[in-house]
């Protein structure tokens, strides 16, 4: 069971935040509250969203990202978010873990890379040494293969790093994204067919852990490291809420297509 710890500094902890189903909008909602209007550092997961739903980065554009008469007709709504990053298309099938906080606590400077460098560190003690899991270029790979992406935002010492993880995914809600214009060199131009994998099916396999298991293993783990590095404090959905401010300008959106 995890320490409350609610003597411990504030600095040297992080409210642990499980949302269960929460949907990706109100997370999202939640989340741009708490990095602009919060001092506190926070870990939040969540569970895959029942509705599918489109998610691109603040600066994305749909006629360049999507396939939008496809996405039309399948009546997948499209979300901009208030970080940078890729699209993603999120499901019931799809892992949510964000970090928001003092780049201060993790030991790095407010950079972009860095952060991402103590995310990787962080998911190779979640996964072990015995897994595949590698940081390449911005993404979280087993192999050569793509399973979770990243976005994040920064502001002057204050961040959020979020990540989308691919437990299962279905190839036809996929298609509904374009191959983009911008891509990592080590994708070249595979096919989301090709470029992606799951952590169910490396679960499966030759090189699975103990995260690997099961969604509920995955976040036990995540919990665990942070736990191992941090005090924790957990909290609910209304607490968080209750701490954060509406007096702010709200960037995350739904896009009319």
């Amino acid at each position: 069971m995890l320490d409350t710890c609610r003597s411990a500094p504030t600095f040297w902890m992080f409210k642990l935040l499980r949302l269960g189903r929460y949907g990706i909008l109100r997370q999202l909602h939640l989340e741009e509250a708490l990095y602009r209007t919060n001092t506190d550092n926070w870990c939040i997961i969540s569970r895959g969203d029942p509705n599918p739903a489109i998610v691109m980065g603040i600066s994305g554009k749909a006629e360049k990202l999507i396939h939008v008469q496809n996405a039309k007709e399948e009546q997948v709504p499209v979300i901009k978010r208030f970080t940078g990053g890729g699209t993603v298309i999120v499901d019931e099938n799809t892992i949510f873990v964000t970090f928001i906080g003092d780049v201060e606590l993790l030991g790095v400077k407010p950079w972009p890379r860095e952060i991402m460098g103590w995310t990787g560190q962080f998911y190779s003690q979640v996964f072990g040494n015995e897994s595949r899991f590698q940081l390449t270029e911005n993404d979280y790979c087993f192999g050569n293969k793509k399973f979770a992406g990243n976005a994040q935002a920064v502001s002057r010492n204050r961040f959020v790093h979020h990540t989308s993880f691919l437990w299962r995914y279905e190839a036809s809600r996929m298609s509904l994204l374009t191959l983009p214009d911008k891509r990592p060199d080590y994708r070249n131009s595979r096919s989301h067919s090709d470029f992606l994998c799951t952590m169910h099916d490396e679960g499966k396999g030759e090189f699975t852990t103990n995260a690997l298991t099961s969604e509920d293993a995955f976040e036990e783990s995540v919990a665990k490291v942070l736990e191992n590095r941090f005090s924790l404090l957990p909290v609910t959905a209304n607490e968080a809420m209750n701490e954060s401010s509406e007096t702010y300008r709200i960037s995350t959106k739904i896009v009319e297509l």
